[in-house]
């Protein structure tokens, strides 16, 4: 099943520990990592500051792209999920500026949806 929610584009938490050794080049001396998933080659990174999308693109992954996300400029989110017994979860993300939705992720059942929609919470309010 991991496989296959894995080509489906679903994200699993990522330890701290492995996330500061590949991306702590990204991060001011005052800022900590607070959680991350990975989404098939990309990563979600909540920090104390910001939120960080590694964003691995082509065919051989040698172009990536950090898109920081200031958590003040966050000006709403919603988690939607079909019920009890659905696999998937998704979390949307509006940034101030834009009309359309501007991030969207899907999260499977290996990470507890509300405890990402309570991080978001904790930093933007």
């Amino acid at each position: 099943m991991s496989i296959l929610s894995s080509l489906l584009g679903n994200a699993g938490a990522i330890k701290n520990e492995e996330l500061q050794e590949k991306y702590g080049k990204l991060l001011i001396p005052s800022e900590s990592i607070e959680a991350g998933f990975k989404i098939i080659r990309d990563t979600f990174i909540f920090t104390n500051k910001r939120l960080i999308l590694v964003d691995v693109q082509g065919l051989t992954g040698n172009k990536v792209e950090y898109f920081s996300v200031l958590y003040k400029s966050i000006t709403r989110f919603s988690v939607e999920t079909a019920g009890s017994f659905d696999l998937d979860a998704e979390l949307k993300i509006w940034i101030s500026g834009e009309q359309n939705l501007s991030i969207s992720k899907k999260f499977n059942k290996k990470v507890d949806i509300y405890e990402v929609q309570k991080l978001l919470a904790q930093f933007t309010m």
